[in-house]
């Protein structure tokens, strides 16, 4: 009820909406027991009462397991049945389409894993002295590095390196040790600048992307200004977003209430989880962010159901 109306509820209203066979005077009693056990709390004295964090985390412990609606589940087939481009294109699509699913800020957390094998690797010759170099995972990341040189390299030499790159990278992984050439010459020199730029700057489990849709629904979902501020400033601060969402996850959490979230600003607010595995690599998750007053079994079955897709999406596999 509280959920629903985000107003204190009273024991005449559990009684009649419960269809409890007892009087107002006996739910009054319990809620007062309840109460003093930490899982209600009355803001009023002559208000009703609203669940604490506690009574939110026995109360998602024993929600049963909830199930998208006919239509929502088609619209994520449809939206994963038709996504092209790079993964990251990739995320920050699946991010706003879970936010426009739930009406909650969605995030999701995407790296490169490292035991995706390279498909192609290739350098294109921007300026002079400044080369792009693309690299394709068998999970469908692009990779891009920019590769700048300390003297004007021609064509020849490029499309050269770019050959002999390629048949040193196929197949390899971002853990693989490389037997790079170690001559002096332009093209020699340009394939180990190319390795290095891309075993330095490659994303991995501590750089992680973080793409987040709906941040705009902050303001709806959340009724205090101040908490509103506090909590878009927090989707700014990147890292320490990643570090939650990782935490949650090395933690078996799936969800977080209130004061269980180690972030001040979400003293307020809860935290929906869902971890994207391929081959049995994390390589990231998605989740969402609400009052804690969210609705838990529609918001937790989204995530699922995203994370899933977004999984199968990865790995390759038909939705």
């Amino acid at each position: 009820e509280h959920i629903n109306s985000a107003a204190p509820v009273g024991s005449s209203t559990v009684a009649s909406a419960a269809h409890l066979e007892v009087s107002s005077a006996t739910v009054r009693s319990e809620m007062v027991a309840l109460e003093r056990e930490g899982y209600l709390t009355q803001p009023h004295t002559s208000a009703g009462r609203v669940p604490t964090d506690k009574g939110y985390r026995y109360f998602v412990d024993h929600l049963g397991h909830g199930q998208l609606g006919v239509t929502q589940q088609a619209e994520v087939r449809d939206f994963f049945a038709n996504v092209r481009g790079e993964v990251e294109t990739v995320y920050e699509k699946t991010s706003n389409m879970l936010a426009r699913l739930t009406n909650y800020p969605a995030v999701v957390v995407g790296s490169t894993p490292t035991t995706a094998t390279i498909v192609s690797a290739q350098l294109v010759s921007l300026e002079a002295r400044h080369l792009l170099l693309v690299v394709v995972f068998s999970d469908g990341t692009v990779v891009k590095h920019s590769v700048l040189t300390d003297k004007d390299v021609d064509h020849f030499d490029v499309a050269e390196a770019s050959k002999q790159l390629n048949a040193l990278l196929l197949g390899t992984n971002l853990t693989t040790r490389l037997q790079v050439p170690s001559r002096n010459d332009n093209v020699a020199l340009l394939v180990q600048k190319a390795v290095s730029v891309l075993h330095a700057e490659t994303p991995t489990r501590e750089g992680e992307q973080l793409f987040i849709g709906g941040s705009s629904r902050v303001a709806e979902v959340f009724d205090n200004v101040q908490t509103v501020r506090e909590i878009l400033t927090i989707l700014e601060q990147e890292l320490l977003v990643v570090s939650l969402v990782e935490e949650m996850l090395d933690r078996g959490a799936s969800v977080t209430i209130g004061s269980e979230n180690r972030i001040e600003p979400l003293a307020h607010a809860s935290v929906v989880v869902a971890p994207v595995v391929v081959d049995g690599d994390a390589v990231g998750a998605v989740g969402l962010i609400g009052p804690t007053r969210m609705k838990y079994q529609e918001a937790m079955a989204a995530a699922e159901v995203v994370s899933r897709e977004l999984t199968k999406h990865l790995g390759g596999e038909e939705s």
